[in-house]
């Protein structure tokens, strides 16, 4: 999902939210101005006939503030389309801005009212349904657990702390039933943050 460095790669539909709100991070610390020329979209260079018309103005007269505004542009652009998979690419080569290419994007992966309902509606129930699976290793559970409070958060799903940190707790092996109850009497749920961290310092102690 990219680093200060390294720009974020979008690979599924899946990561579409958690990618969307990385790149925003990324080209906004990257440079402010490539952000802006996402949000406003190219800037028409023209000049001016004399008898009053607006017309495109030839590159061999541009000058140097009218080259400035067009590497931006281009510098735009191309972040995006470097931010994106192959086989994601392929799909929106038509467009030619890097404001088009985002609103695209968002109109893809995020789609209208009704599929962002049913993504949340998915994703609650995902939750509702959240529990150990057989085999599996608690840090591969607390994993998921992270994965899928993030995929909510990042969908605009508000959960109370306390009903993310119950759900987490009544979901852990049997083998951790006694550790549950004591948390549940020591810590207050509202406050406690970052409980899988909790959780997964406490097992290597066990």
């Amino acid at each position: 999902m990219g680093t200060t460095t390294r720009i974020p790669c979008l690979v599924s539909a899946e990561g579409f939210p958690e990618w969307k709100y990385r790149m925003e991070k990324y080209i906004k610390m990257k440079d402010f101005k490539i952000w802006c020329s996402i949000l406003k979209g190219p800037v028409r260079i023209t000049t001016t006939l004399e008898n009053g018309t607006i017309i495109d103005k030839d590159f061999a007269n541009c000058t140097e503030a009218d080259f400035e505004k067009i590497e931006e542009q281009e510098k735009a652009l191309a972040t995006l389309i470097m931010a994106l998979s192959l086989e994601i690419a392929q799909g929106f080569r038509e467009y030619d801005s890097a404001k088009a290419l985002w609103e695209a994007l968002i109109d893809v992966y995020e789609g209208n009212e009704n599929m962002k309902q049913s993504r949340q509606d998915m994703l609650r129930q995902k939750f509702n349904m959240f529990n150990h699976i057989l085999g599996e290793s608690l840090e591969a559970q607390l994993q998921r657990f992270i994965t899928l409070t993030t995929d909510m958060s990042s969908s605009g799903i508000s959960v109370q702390r306390s009903e993310i940190n119950k759900k987490l707790l009544n979901s852990l092996p049997k083998s951790w039933d006694m550790n549950v109850s004591v948390i549940k009497k020591t810590k207050d749920l509202n406050r406690l943050p970052q409980i899988p961290t909790l959780i997964s310092g406490m097992n290597n102690y066990i």
